[in-house]
């Protein structure tokens, strides 16, 4: 199901918190609106739902215009990061509910009710209730009924914030392949980055109610269309330096590292103050340009260690490595930033 929303505006009283917004997310794709808080990421999937009445614009389900009509009428599969189950059903009634409201027979219940337990893998947990589940088997419950219903679009909320990190990587998988299995077009509302690159078609990336980027997740990790986006998106974050354009190269004050730059950048942009945005993998020992800063701090993630350099003016870059580092807190070391994969913004954040 095709879902668009055209010149949608919501807005609180007087508080205009979203603005003449376009989106369309096309059949069969899952998107991510992704963003801090009050960006207006969960206003907008609540006006999809039809919990938020809209205030100007239309929002369009295929070719039906469903703005005005309510949200049990739109057909829509809600999860939310409280999993809102009935403590005092089973798992089995709790996943029927949708269809004993509307009055479906005990047996086509029964018959649907198996079919999406063994979908999200619970049909072993149908007789216990949901205090008695953890809370990775209390999400794939909420997610059944969700979409025993056979919703045209699937809404999920911060599904996965009440989760631990080992389970929270379980249902990712899990969530985006039923989600491909039933073909069904999904928003995801998150402020998670790597729930929104890892589950979904694209990203909508929020900033105070209107979308800054809309793509893919590796075309906007790879083409930030600003300084904002490319910080973002990326753990851990991009570091960035401020400096000069001159002659053809970035001119980093403090240590005075030159970093050439693209013949379009230094040609349309010559003696102006930018930024550029290092990320960790591209900022390495033994290749680049080398650029001079203390080590101040190391992190041990298993296969791959962080540290950060602090130049002589106290901006930090980030590296990433795979191969094990003789590096300490409080050595001087001269790492490489490869060139060709730096990110340049101007003063106002904006990519050049």
């Amino acid at each position: 199901m095709r879902i668009l929303l055209d010149k949608f505006t919501k807005k609180f009283g007087n508080l205009t918190v979203i603005d003449e917004m376009d989106l369309e997310i096309h059949d069969g794709e899952m998107i991510a609106l992704l963003g801090g808080s009050g960006c207006g990421k969960s206003t907008t999937l609540f006006a999809i739902c039809g919990i938020h009445k809209v205030n100007g614009g239309r929002i369009l389900f295929g070719d039906k215009d469903v703005t005005n009509v309510t949200s049990q009428e739109r057909n829509v599969g809600v999860v939310f990061q409280s999993f809102a189950l009935y403590p005092h059903m089973s798992v089995e009634q709790n996943i029927g509910f949708p269809l004993k409201l509307r009055k479906e027979s005990q047996s086509e219940i029964k018959r649907k009710v198996d079919e999406i337990a063994e979908m999200v893998h619970i049909e072993n947990l149908l007789q216990r209730r949901p205090g008695e589940l953890s809370g990775g088997q209390q999400q794939r419950v909420a997610l059944a009924r969700a979409l025993i219903r056979r919703p045209d679009v699937l809404l999920l909320d911060e599904p996965l914030a009440n989760l631990d990190a080992t389970l929270r990587l379980e249902m990712r998988s899990e969530i985006r392949r039923i989600q491909r299995e039933t073909g069904i077009t999904a928003v995801l509302v998150t402020h998670d980055q790597t729930e929104a690159m890892s589950m979904c078609d694209r990203i909508a990336i929020m900033d105070a109610g209107k979308i800054v980027q809309i793509t893919e997740p590796k075309d906007m990790y790879d083409n930030p269309v600003s300084d904002f986006v490319a910080g973002f998106l990326g753990s851990p974050p991009i570091a960035f330096l401020s400096g000069q354009i001159k002659d053809g190269n970035f001119i980093e004050p403090s240590t005075k590292t030159k970093i050439p730059l693209s013949g379009n950048i230094t040609k349309n942009h010559n003696g102006r103050n930018v930024r550029i945005g290092v990320r960790p993998e591209f900022f390495q020992p033994g290749s680049g340009i080398t650029i001079g800063g203390k080590v101040t701090f190391i992190e041990s993630q298993g296969r791959e260690t962080l540290f950060n350099v602090t130049l002589s003016n106290g901006t930090i870059l980030r590296s990433i490595q795979g191969k094990r580092s003789e590096s300490k807190i409080g050595d001087q070391v001269e790492w490489g930033i490869d060139a060709q994969k730096i990110l340049v913004f101007d003063e106002d954040g904006a990519r050049l």
